[in-house]
Order: C-alpha cells, then sequence, then structure tokens
C-alpha cells in the first residue's frame, strides 16, 4: 500500500467536490434547469475596467511575471492598511499586513503559527468545512462549539471548553455556512475571552462587503494592543469576482507574520501578482460599484427570506451575506435529502453534515436536519423559483 498521511486520509472529502459528483451524467429539463446553490462564489468575471487594467498589468509591467515579496506587494498592503485603518477606526500599520493566495491560505498561515498536533481549536458549529479539513490534516483537534437556532455563539459556552490544549478560537462573520452576523459586542467578548486565557482570536471576515450595516462590524482593532490577541482574514475573491486568482489577507503582529513568512514561502512563495493589480485597483476605484453589489445580494436576501415565508414547513434559521442556513422538513439526514433534491426540485445545495458532527459523534443533531443554500449566483426571480420547487415536495 502506498504511504499516505492519517491525518490528510482521515479527514473529508472537498465538500463542493462532492456535491458536483452528485449532478455529474444527470440531466435537467428545459423547463426545470438546475440550480446550483451548492458553491459560495460569483460566477460572472470581474468588471471590464479592473479586467482591462489587470490586462496592462500583463502585457507592459514585466514585474508582473516575477516572484514578488513573500508578504505580499507593498502598494497593496499599504491600502490595506490605510483603508481598513479608516473602516474600522484604529491603527494598523502595513508591517502588520501580508497578502496570501486567498483566504483559506491566509487561514492556513495563520494556524500553522498558532497550534500543532495534539493542540485544539474552538469552531462554532456549524463551521466552515476547510477550516476542519486544515485542522484535520494538521493533527489539530476541532472542539466544537454548540449553537442553539439563533446561530450565535456563546463565550460564556465555549469558556468551558478551553483546555490547556486550546490554542485558538476562530469567529467567521457574516457566517459561513449560517449566513448570521455575529453582534459588535460579541465580538468584543471573544476577544476578551481569547485574551484572558492567552489565546489567539481568528475573525474570517470574507463576506464583510456584503453586512447588513455600513457601520464597522466591530471596534477590536480600535485596542492599540489589538495584534496581540487577533487575527484577521479577508478575501478579494467575493468582492472583485477575483476567485481564480486568488487574493486574500492577514492582518496580525509583526512577530507573527515573521513566522507565516515561513510557511507562505514554503508552499507559494509569493501571492499571485495579476491577482494582486486587481485587488488594488479594485480597492482604489470600485467603491461605488461594491456598494452597488452589496445591495444587490442584501436584495437577493430578502428574497430569499420572503420566500421561506411562504414554506411554513421550513425553518429559516440564518440568512445573510452569501447564505441561508435552513432547517428541512424531512425524516431523512441532510445528506440524502441534499442528494434528493437534485432529482426532485433540480436545487444543488450543500447538506449540514458537511459543516458539524453527526450525533454519533457527538452532535446535537443539528447537522443531520439542516442544508446551505449559497444565493450568490441565483437573483431574485430564481430565488423565488427555488421557494416554489421546494413547496412543490414539501411533505
Amino acid at each position: 500500500m502506498q504511504p499516505i498521511n492519517p491525518n490528510v486520509r482521515g479527514t473529508f472529502p472537498p465538500p463542493v467536490m462532492e456535491a458536483r459528483r452528485w449532478i455529474a451524467g444527470k440531466s435537467f429539463p428545459p423547463d426545470r434547469p438546475l440550480i446550483n446553490l451548492s458553491q459560495a462564489a460569483p460566477v460572472d468575471p470581474p468588471p471590464e475596467a479592473l479586467k482591462q487594467a489587470m490586462a496592462r498589468a500583463v502585457m507592459e509591467y514585466d514585474a508582473t511575471h516575477l516572484y514578488g515579496p513573500v508578504l505580499g506587494n507593498q502598494d497593496l498592503r499599504d491600502e490595506l492598511a490605510s483603508q481598513w485603518s479608516k473602516a474600522y477606526g484604529g491603527t494598523i500599520r502595513p508591517a502588520q499586513v501580508a497578502v496570501t493566495a486567498g483566504c483559506n491560505q491566509a487561514f492556513c498561515a495563520a494556524m500553522a503559527t498558532i497550534a500543532g498536533p495534539g493542540d485544539e481549536v474552538i469552531l462554532p458549529l456549524p463551521y466552515y468545512f476547510n477550516h476542519k479539513m486544515w485542522l484535520d490534516m494538521q493533527g489539530v483537534a476541532t472542539v466544537g462549539l454548540p449553537t442553539d437556532d439563533d446561530l450565535l455563539p456563546d463565550p460564556e459556552r465555549a469558556a468551558h471548553l478551553i483546555t490547556e490544549r486550546t490554542r485558538a478560537i476562530v469567529l467567521v462573520t457574516p457566517n459561513n455556512p449560517a449566513g448570521v452576523e455575529y453582534p459588535p459586542a460579541l465580538i468584543a467578548a471573544f476577544r476578551d475571552l481569547a485574551r484572558a486565557h492567552g489565546l489567539a482570536l481568528l475573525v474570517d471576515e470574507t463576506y464583510r462587503d456584503f453586512h447588513s450595516s455600513t457601520d464597522a462590524p466591530h471596534d477590536l482593532f480600535t485596542d492599540p494592543d489589538w495584534d496581540e490577541t487577533l487575527v484577521h482574514l479577508y478575501s478579494f475573491s467575493k468582492a472583485y469576482r477575483l476567485t481564480g486568482h486568488r487574493v486574500g489577507a492577514l492582518m496580525a503582529s509583526e512577530a507573527r507574520l515573521a513566522e507565516v513568512e515561513k510557511f507562505l514561502d514554503t508552499v507559494a512563495i509569493c501571492p499571485p501578482q495579476v491577482g494582486q493589480v486587481g485587488a488594488l485597483w479594485g480597492m482604489r476605484n470600485l467603491s461605488e460599484w461594491l456598494a452597488g453589489e452589496r445591495l444587490e445580494i442584501l436584495a437577493r436576501r430578502d428574497a430569499l427570506i420572503a420566500g421561506f415565508q411562504r414554506l411554513p414547513d421550513w425553518q429559516l434559521l440564518g440568512c445573510g451575506a452569501y447564505f441561508a442556513y435552513v432547517r428541512h422538513p424531512f425524516d431523512a439526514p441532510s445528506d440524502t435529502v441534499a442528494k434528493q433534491l437534485v432529482d426532485d426540485a433540480g436545487l444543488l445545495t450543500l447538506p449540514g453534515t458537511m459543516f458539524g458532527p453527526l450525533k454519533p459523534e457527538g452532535g446535537s443533531g443539528q447537522a443531520e436536519a439542516t442544508l446551505r443554500i449559497a444565493f450568490a449566483n441565483a437573483d431574485a426571480e430564481g430565488l423565488a423559483e427555488v421557494a416554489q420547487r421546494l413547496a412543490a415536495i414539501t411533505p
């Protein structure tokens, strides 16, 4: 038998790829085409002006084709520090900013400096599956923090899960997969909890550009010592439709970034140059366009909420950013339900079993009863059709 790392073997297959296999070889009638609600990523290309800026960089600037700084191009780090300081009302220096090949890499790089085999990291349930997969592959134990129907994690409940092996708490807000937005006071309470126990607090704000409020999502950066506890993660993929160009960001202490640099140099050497050009151009030129994108996503959220109000047998637990998290009315577990929805309704969703432990594994039963609906690529009309199809098959 060929050697395979048991930690890698022990984690689950990539969920989105697994879901794609459910539709492989299937055909769908023209009057009821498949509505793909499985992946939280825009399928439209970036705005034309952004594409042109990236094309000019490819054609006119030779440095675009070379290795760049491991922690990212200085102009992009400067822009991130400046805009984030203004948006959050705090002070972030360029030396506290790193650019990564996507936000997943930002998480892996940060976590590689925080936890190792035998350590523990607390993830609220339901969790973002790639976070769990990375911890599995590194031999780090995931400690699930159960949530109730409001899907908001409780700091007091988390405090009871902290042991001598705990190294970090991870928050994703707006949340993937739950769609809920964590109130600023709740985020601050987790910061205080992490600080009191000498833990890192990772706050993944991949979907911050689609928050329902235009106010700062939290005030953690106003603390002059924020980098002693906070590790902030961000993605350009959703904001500027740069998914294929892999650009994310990581903000932490200079000391931590010195360790992060070792990781990034080993796995990627530097973030992609063309993506960084696009991210910087977008930050400097697309604020109004991005504001319009936010309003469109909020309109889709409202359309989905309206649709589920006509589905009394379904329970909408959370809805925001790109996601709705729903409790289905069927007796079967969610992975069975999700596969059946492909055939019965032409809908591809992800089951809650991909976002948390099953009952035999110590779960509350939430995973078996829930589905994630990602609506980044379904407009209001399409989401109304989703509700109609669900109504037609509801028991």
